[in-house]
């Protein structure tokens, strides 16, 4: 493997945050926000404008972009999943913008409430205004491997919906372990069927450890060749759709591997260390990041 660098993209203050049972006061995410900045971190998902009924969590997306004391080589991003929340967002300057999907059609059902083909029809206008814009768009795909209704995931499928992402106008297509479920051999062969129809260097994997597998399935993907990798602080979150699925790769432990294999990512790991035992204590929860909990002792 050469050596290079890797551009970690840090979903602590979104998809960490937002199934946080005890709402998260806007002070704190803000201080989130920039400790992570501060770390070295260059893109951070900041907030996210799905409506409040569904996530009351992230009601307070634009006092938080608003809010923050941005650093210049920082991208703060946002979840937008229809134009009310694109354009919300543009207000809050975010400096980029995403959409997610699924590759399976219950899983989009029960998360979005709308078939792959629908949600696919929905962002087009997003993506329109968002390209006049000048503005990024990421796009999501859930359930790249295993589904919670329908189980394996086919690579094709996966392909397929990423392509169609891509061919919408998405400039980056992260592939999502949604339930934490895969193996090194399947993301190979997920990584090896998307990246027929998607340049490799426009994809970015996101991994949640409820089997433990998170770094092997990094390590699997850094050997394809992707270079965008999504993390979170502490560990932190999960999805309230997907039972059972533990939190996010830890960033700790994720910028470790890295250091360790000769990889750049910019990214002070005892900065890291040190922001997610605060998030940790100011959350009450235990910290989820195995790097973490060995340099507490």
């Amino acid at each position: 493997m050469p050596t290079d660098s890797v551009t970690l993209v840090e979903m602590a203050p979104r998809d960490g945050l937002q199934n946080e049972a005890l709402l998260v006061s806007t002070a704190i995410k803000i201080e989130l926000i920039e400790r992570l900045a501060r770390s070295g971190l260059t893109r951070i998902e900041a907030a996210s404008f799905v409506s409040p009924k569904w996530v009351p969590q992230m009601a307070d997306g634009q006092a938080v972009l608003l809010g923050i004391k941005r650093q210049p080589q920082v991208s703060y991003g946002a979840l937008t999943p229809n134009l009310q929340g694109l354009k919300a967002a543009l207000v809050a300057g975010a400096d980029q913008v995403a959409v997610f999907t699924a590759a399976s059609e219950s899983f989009c059902q029960h998360n979005i409430n709308a078939s792959i083909a629908t949600s696919l029809d929905r962002f087009a206008p997003l993506l329109a205004l968002a390209k006049q814009s000048q503005i990024p768009v990421r796009g999501y795909v859930s359930t790249a491997l295993d589904c919670p209704y329908e189980g394996a995931v086919s690579p094709t499928a996966v392909a397929k919906v990423a392509r169609d992402l891509y061919q919408l106008g998405c400039d980056e297509i992260s592939l999502g372990d949604t339930l934490g479920t895969g193996t090194p051999q399947r993301v190979i062969a997920m990584l090896h069927a998307v990246s027929q129809e998607v340049p490799m260097a426009q994809l970015a994997v996101h991994f949640h450890d409820t089997y433990g597998q998170a770094l092997a399935n990094v390590y699997a993907a850094l050997e394809q060749g992707i270079r965008i990798i999504d993390s979170s602080v502490a560990g932190l979150g999960g999805c309230p759709y997907a039972p059972g699925a533990a939190g996010n790769l830890a960033t700790e432990d994720l910028v470790y591997l890295l250091e360790g294999l000769g990889l750049k990512t910019g990214v002070s790991l005892a900065s890291l260390v040190q922001t997610g035992r605060w998030i940790s204590t100011q959350l009450g929860r235990r910290n989820g990041s195995k790097v973490g909990l060995a340099w507490m002792k």
